[in-house]
């Protein structure tokens, strides 16, 4: 006889140098509510695109995941697109920038901002 597991799936995830990079940008702008509001668009060359944008205020039917210190807000439009992902932060020659590893899209573009499910 088996049994059956159960666990709660993630809506979303905030990698440990996003988390940093909300958490120093909480400290330069003296604001402990900002909150990176991650989204998702028409367009790009594969669909649709992701987009970033920080807030201090939330709508009724946003959705806030909290990391720590550091919290995520999402649209109900947006959330569908974003279940299961990671939202990480890098710096590289080409840059600083946030970005989603999103386990739903079944292409990419080359930069990584634009995808298809």
């Amino acid at each position: 006889m088996s049994s059956a597991e159960s666990f709660v799936p993630t809506p979303l995830l905030l990698s440990d140098s996003a988390q940093k990079r909300i958490n120093a940008l909480m400290a330069e702008e003296n604001n402990s509510t900002l909150k990176l509001r991650v989204y998702v668009t028409g367009g790009g060359c594969s669909g649709f695109q992701y987009g970033f944008d920080f807030a201090d205020s939330v709508a009724d039917d946003d959705t806030i995941i909290e990391f720590g210190d550091a919290a995520l807000v999402v649209d109900p439009l947006s959330y569908q697109y974003l279940v299961g992902s990671t939202v990480d932060y890098e710096e590289g020659l080409a840059g600083a920038r946030f970005r989603v590893q999103n386990p739903n899209a079944t292409t990419t573009c080359g930069c990584g901002a634009s995808f298809m499910v």
